[in-house]
């Protein structure tokens, strides 16, 4: 190994700025492991911080994103959870182990406010990292750290989701088609909504049993009746926000679950509230996840041999391109493959 290596940074906010830069390779202190990023995977959220930092105070030169696979390749003192060599990917939330949720205060997030995962290589507390599953590629693996536990602890972790159940996924990107192939195997009715009967049609390709395209059917809450004798959906995932919640409400089981995780329309929310007593439905924010959760979906995603939908893969010199695909959306994930396979 050299003692330089090369990273992405901004020195001010706005993904204009992004600029591949010279540094020193980092060494790992006491707990931390140094890590050959092989792979690191976009968010929506990865775009809004470099952009606008999403209100929070970043430190300049800042290197963004969270999620991220590579190869240990050196170990800092008293680390014993990994081996020179092992295949790892990181969390995001830091510092959340297990058990009550911690405050972003208490626990911030990789890539804003703290240092993220787009250099060649990152020494990193190995507490903030899991083995990474032995069925994916590093590029497939990069996707789970955000997307994928989103999805799972809306649905199984938090949700416990079971078969027979209906679940009610809107949009492709990365979270909803994880949500759809986590579902699928648990044995639930899935129902997919989207602008594009393209997008739908590969959706139940991944295993959604129905879809509702929103743009012929903008009250895709009476569809979702339709296709449920009345019922409704037991579990509604809210990415859209806005006034979109008024129709997962209406689609909603009497005692369903709806898990708010985008804000694709608005960041704000709006809804009556007589609809939501009539309900009883349980209206729950979901960000992210802890580091046993990771592990425990890791497992299953080796079980289950899910695989990642990847829309595109950019190379390391060419991460503008890949917030561009982001910016303009994705079905499924957008990744950067740091280092070549």
């Amino acid at each position: 190994m050299t003692d330089t290596m090369n990273r992405w940074e901004i020195l001010s906010l706005g993904l204009d700025k992004l600029a591949l830069r010279p540094a020193p390779r980092p060494a790992p202190k006491t707990g931390e492991i140094l890590v050959e990023v092989d792979a690191v995977s976009l968010n929506y959220r990865d775009g809004e911080v470099v952009d606008n930092g999403m209100g929070m105070n970043l430190t300049f030169p800042f290197t963004p994103t969270s999620d991220m696979a590579g190869r240990v390749v050196a170990l800092g003192e008293g680390v014993t959870r990994f081996a020179v060599d092992d295949r790892v990917i990181s969390t995001c939330i830091t510092g959340w182990i297990d058990g009550t949720p911690l405050s972003w205060k208490d626990a911030p997030a990789l890539g804003g406010p703290l240092q993220g995962m787009l250099s060649e290589y990152v020494a990193i507390p190995a507490d903030w990292c899991v083995r990474a599953p032995s069925s994916l590629t590093p590029a497939e693996a990069s996707t789970l750290p955000i997307a994928a536990l989103t999805a799972w602890m809306a649905l199984v972790e938090l949700g416990h989701l079971h078969a027979g159940q209906t679940v009610v996924v809107q949009g492709t990107g990365g979270v909803s088609l994880f949500a759809v192939q986590l579902a699928a195997a648990n044995g639930a009715n899935v129902i997919i909504t989207s602008s594009s009967d393209d997008k739908i049609a590969r959706a139940l390709q991944l295993g959604a049993n129905q879809g509702i395209n929103r743009s012929k059917t903008p009250n895709w809450q009476t569809a979702v009746l339709e296709l449920t004798d009345r019922r409704g959906a037991d579990h509604i995932l809210e990415m859209a926000g806005g006034a979109n919640l008024r129709r997962s409400l209406q689609a909603i089981v009497s005692g369903g679950r709806i898990s708010v995780i985008g804000l694709l329309e608005s960041d704000e929310l709006s809804a009556p509230i007589l609809p939501l007593l009539g309900s009883r439905a349980s209206i729950v924010g979901i960000s992210v996840g802890p580091r046993r959760a990771l592990e425990d979906m890791v497992r299953a995603i080796d079980q289950h041999g899910i695989k990642p939908v990847i829309d595109g893969t950019y190379a390391f010199s060419h991460v503008p391109e890949a917030f561009a695909h982001l910016r303009r959306g994705a079905f499924g994930k957008v990744v950067v493959q740091v280092r070549q396979p």
